[in-house]
């Protein structure tokens, strides 16, 4: 393992003006790769999830908060004090990156806009993340991950066959969109680097909920399949979905001919692997419910543990469904260290599922108490970071 000396980012400056998870989730992974941050939130109230708990961190700032925000430092402001207008947009004189999730258009009648900041900081990638976008007959609304989970079809795939639409158990949308901000961030730092040019970037929603259809995408726009919900099963692969044990639920996740092959003569039924009807995984698609009418008797006579530790030693992929206590005490789990322990706050968070040259990379600063509010007096981006350290959640 190589000890990192300096981070990949440190040195980039980053005006985070954006509020509650897809632009806070991009700053998040920038600052644990290195960048300063400095997230300028609501005078007295601060950024939404501050007050979206139970449960709670301490008595002003749920849990929610610390999803998203570890290693920045927070300001507050009034955006209709024009001196705090001119301390925000000195910042954004000296930042690299400014991230905004403003309704399209508003930061315009406040001079925090793409145009105006450029025209002072040439260099500057401007990250904008919006609902739907900065162009088309919907810019100007508001987008919110559940409003986009259903508007992009997304919950129409999920959920139990013939049931009502689902959405996914976590804000998946917002996200996959701050993942994708930060990629597109990193992407012009290093063509600035190269060119001394700065950036535009347009992240929005509903673009991040489409393209995580994927699959379901392609076989609507290559074929013209509509896909539907299916519960726990796979439109193309069988059997690949969730099955009952005798005491609990497990995921049996069969990806190809060999693996079927495989899992059969685990369970004692090598046979099947020669029946035509699940000889190959186009036959298993076309006779899923016979297939499973086999499975699911057999798999409810065993225990959970039993079928997937079978199944470990035969190479075939299974889990048992655990839940969200289970899954942090698994040995993978903790041999791998993602959960970092904030020792000056005892606040637990989880790091950046990436390793960097064998190193985790998550800052040792938790997230921010809702910090002072700004005045036109501060000295510059680094100045102010240095009045603002120490002042997390949780400090003791």
């Amino acid at each position: 393992m190589t000890t990192l000396t300096t981070l990949p980012l440190e040195g980039i400056k980053v005006l985070d003006l954006s509020r509650v998870l897809a632009g806070p989730w991009a700053t998040q992974l920038l600052a644990d790769q290195g960048a300063t941050v400095i997230k300028i939130e609501r005078a007295g109230a601060g950024d939404d999830t501050r007050q979206w708990g139970p449960p709670w961190w301490t008595d002003d700032t749920a849990s929610y908060f610390t999803c998203a925000n570890r290693g920045k430092h927070s300001i507050a402001a009034d955006f209709g004090d024009p001196t705090h207008l001119t301390a925000i947009a000195r910042l954004a004189q000296e930042a690299d990156v400014v991230v905004e999730n403003f309704k399209v258009g508003q930061l315009k009648k406040y001079g925090l806009d793409a145009q105006t900041l450029q025209a002072s900081n040439p260099g500057l990638i401007y990250c904008s993340v919006t609902g739907y976008g900065q162009t088309g007959p919907r810019a100007h609304e508001a987008g919110y991950d559940y409003a986009l989970q259903g508007f992009t079809g997304l919950m129409s795939i999920t959920g139990p066959a013939g049931g009502e639409p689902q959405k996914v158990g976590v804000a998946i949308i917002d996200l996959v969109t701050g993942l994708y901000a930060a990629q597109a961030i990193s992407a012009a730092l290093v063509r600035r680097q190269r060119t001394g040019l700065g950036a535009v970037l347009d992240c929005s929603l509903l673009d991040s909920g489409l393209s995580i259809l994927a699959n379901q995408a392609s076989g609507y726009l290559v074929a013209g399949a509509v896909p539907k919900a299916m519960g726990n099963a796979h439109p193309s692969i069988v059997p690949y979905q969730v099955y009952a044990t005798a005491d609990g639920f497990m995921v049996l996740a069969v990806g190809n001919d060999g693996q079927f092959r495989s899992m059969v003569k685990a369970i004692g039924q090598p046979a099947l692997a020669d029946d035509d009807r699940f000889a190959t995984n186009p036959q298993r698609v076309k006779h899923r419910e016979t297939l499973n009418n086999i499975l699911e008797p057999l798999f409810a006579g065993q225990s959970k543990s039993y079928w997937t530790d079978l199944f470990r030693r035969s190479g075939v992929p299974a889990t048992p469904v655990q839940n969200v206590d289970e899954i942090f005490q698994d040995p993978q789990v903790m041999a791998r260290g993602q959960v970092i322990h904030h020792e000056q706050s005892g606040l637990k968070t989880l790091g950046s599922p990436v390793l960097f040259e064998g190193q985790r990379l998550a800052s040792p600063l938790p997230p921010p108490s809702l910090g002072p509010v700004i005045e036109g007096k501060e000295a510059g981006f680094e100045a102010l970071v240095q009045s603002l350290s120490g002042g997390h959640c949780g400090s003791r």
